[in-house]
């Protein structure tokens, strides 16, 4: 484990309540920034505590060993990186760490260690799920106009979400025995149709932390 020989003195850390642990909430991001910061499990309103820390030591992996190690802070000698550095991370004095130009590739568990002089250190985990972003879907039918009894149709939503919801005139579709979802719930087949099919369909996407809908397709029956 790494040791820090010189104090921190930039002004007092912020503190919510002193806890031997505290762990970070679990997180989720889009690629392009995340800022991972300290997150007690009891907190006392309005309270703040200046904390003479030595530094900060940041991890990617389960384990605050060496072979994880990102980087560490402290005043002497300042910041210095390790194996598992890749060039985007930055650990701040308020011992949150910071990192850009996300990719899915950084998913994963990180670990900020605090070191405070003649107190126990303290430890603040979580998991840093980092998401592709939605491309807005589109729907596109296979016909928009078709004859009751005697035709067929195939909607199909195009995206590169995996969670998809289907929506008719403006309600959450419920599928009858004549529809048929494709195993990736991204085509919705009706065959043969008939005229309570007919009105507005849409699609939904989304992941943890975005939802985009498709612009609507009405669907006419004769």
């Amino acid at each position: 484990m790494d040791s820090l020989s010189a104090p921190i003195h930039r002004g007092p850390v912020q503190w919510q309540g002193l806890l031997l642990a505290v762990s970070l909430l679990n997180f989720w991001s889009l690629p392009t920034a995340a800022q991972l910061a300290f997150v007690s499990t009891k907190t006392t309103e309005g309270y703040n505590m200046p904390l003479n820390a030595r530094g900060f030591l940041g991890y990617r992996g389960e384990g605050a060993n060496y072979k994880h190690k990102i980087a560490r802070l402290g005043l002497f000698p300042g910041h210095r990186t390790g194996p598992a550095y890749r060039g985007q991370e930055q650990i701040n004095f308020d011992g949150s760490l910071q990192l850009q130009r996300l990719t899915q590739n950084d998913t994963g568990i990180y670990i900020v260690l605090l070191y405070i002089p003649s107190i126990l250190k303290e430890i603040g985990f979580g998991r840093l799920n980092v998401y592709e972003p939605l491309i807005l879907p589109s729907l596109l039918a296979s016909k928009t106009t078709v004859t009751e009894h005697k035709d067929s149709v195939v909607l199909t939503c195009y995206t590169n979400a995996v969670s998809i919801q289907w929506f008719f005139n403006g309600m959450k579709l419920w599928l009858t025995e004549r529809m048929k979802l494709s195993w990736n719930d991204r085509t919705l087949t009706i065959d043969p149709v008939s005229r309570e099919d007919a009105g507005i369909y849409q699609c939904e996407v989304s992941n943890p932390i975005v939802t985009a809908a498709s612009e609507r397709v009405e669907l006419d029956v004769k």
